[in-house]
């Protein structure tokens, strides 16, 4: 069978556009109500905290991709720095998160479009979601990034919107009764404590800016852009979670106002903007799900496909690109295959089997970065020292913290997630006595 390559056809923008839609912008209403709760009226201080910690370990993907400029991500770069074994382990334990996502997206969706239109049976919005997935990701990563970035806009549209009915609002009495307050930021109970508590929650809405560097392979100098994308990405989506979280906390000094703190998104949007806003937050929320599911269903594609090429699963299948899209085909369509398991899911269910991918992937990017220093000898330089060894342990160290947070039952379902990985490796190299295959990706260019 003909196979094609990925084409380079992506910018900056659009590989950052992608990461921030992953990231889903209008999440910060999700988990506004429990943050403020937990932290006594200050998430904007905690997100501050939260993105300074998640930088530590963008800055070491941004390194090892200039190193491994392909677009396995923490699958390529613990195969390549560490242990071929060890890295099939770590993609395959990625494909938990990569592979849920989308599903979380389609279950988000039933959701709230269930609740619009109750008469509609609930399934057709996760088949309907799925198979628009799908066919944007089949035909050309351009029109799929495209796409993405309208979504993005328009969730960005309804934050600014949001800002000026909280100001609005704010100067008529609500809230704080005052915009340029410094509340909530720091107040006269703010405890340490009780902020770390709370950006350890947060630190989740930050899981997706590491996707970007599966689209190395689709843009040209990937080892330059790629970092810059990894950076901006983390970034932009931090400013936008404080700053949409400053407002929101502006309009709601404490949680009393809301019937449910855990479900607080709907009444926000309806005290801050009445009925209509609502409507049109809800229309925002639908297109954070959209493009994060989009975003996530070509970061999986991409990540299958390279462990096809690597022949660590079956090369004629996942290994294909096709020729005239330039997109990995199969894999496409196999996640979006898996997706519609979206159907027989609860929301927890899902959520709780992404995060324990995630934080593999964290921990051992970090890590790579730190062994790939004592091998090459570049920490004996100060400047070396700071970026190659300090700050990836920091980096790690922030993702510890977050592995202590987890819950039992996403560390429960990841081990035996990776306890089949660990099966389907020993049968592929016959009880570790053979290596596992590796691409040499500079023959491919």
């Amino acid at each position: 069978m003909q196979t094609g390559n990925l084409k380079r056809s992506l910018n900056l923008w659009h590989i950052v556009l992608l990461g921030v839609g992953y990231m889903t912008p209008m999440v910060v209403f999700d988990t506004f109500g429990i943050v403020s709760e937990k932290t006594g009226g200050h998430v904007p201080t905690a997100y501050i905290i939260a993105l300074l910690a998640m930088l530590f370990t963008a800055a070491s993907y941004g390194k090892m991709v200039k190193i491994y400029p392909q677009a396995g991500s923490s699958y390529t770069y613990t195969q390549k720095t560490i242990s071929p074994h060890l890295g099939f382990l770590v993609g395959w334990s990625s494909l938990l998160d990569y592979l849920f996502l989308p599903m979380v997206n389609g279950i988000l969706t039933k959701i709230y479009l269930t609740a619009l239109f109750p008469e509609v049976y609930p399934w057709i919005w996760v088949v309907a979601f799925v198979l628009l997935m799908t066919v944007i990701n089949l035909f050309n990563v351009n029109f799929a990034a495209n796409f993405n970035s309208f979504l993005v806009f328009f969730q960005m549209l309804v934050i600014v919107i949001f800002g000026v009915l909280v100001v609005k609002g704010v100067m008529g009495g609500e809230g704080t009764g005052e915009v340029l307050s410094v509340q909530p930021f720091i107040g006269p109970h703010m405890e340490v404590s009780t902020l770390i508590t709370g950006a350890t929650i947060l630190c989740f809405s930050f899981l997706g800016f590491d996707a970007v560097t599966t689209l190395s392979e689709e843009t040209p100098n990937p080892s330059k852009t790629v970092p810059r994308a990894i950076f901006l990405t983390a970034l932009i989506g931090g400013v936008l979670f404080v700053t949409a979280s400053f407002f929101t906390q502006l309009f709601f000094p404490d949680v009393s106002r809301f019937s449910d703190p855990e479900a607080a998104s709907p009444e926000i949007a309806l005290f801050v903007g009445g009925k209509l806003f609502q409507a049109f937050f809800l229309a925002g929320t639908l297109c954070g799900t959209l493009a994060s599911g989009l975003a996530s269903h070509a970061s999986v594609s991409r990540l299958l496909y390279v462990m096809g090429r690597d022949q660590m699963i079956p090369k004629k299948l996942f290994g294909f690109v096709h020729p005239k899209y330039n997109t990995p085909f199969f894999n496409v369509i196999f996640v979006g295959s898996i997706s519609l398991v979206a159907l027989f899911l609860d929301l927890v269910t899902a959520t709780s089997l992404i995060n324990f991918g995630a934080l593999i992937a964290f921990t051992f990017v970090n890590i790579s970065v730190i062994v790939h220093s004592i091998r090459n000898k570049s920490f004996r330089t100060i400047r070396g020292f700071l970026s190659t060894i300090l700050s990836p342990v920091l980096g790690a160290a922030s993702v510890f913290i977050l592995w202590l947070n987890l819950e039992m039952s996403s560390l429960i379902l990841g081990i035996v997630w990776a306890v089949i990985g660990i099966g389907y490796l020993l049968y592929r190299t016959k009880w570790f006595t053979e290596s596992p295959p590796l691409f040499h990706f500079e023959k491919a260019q």
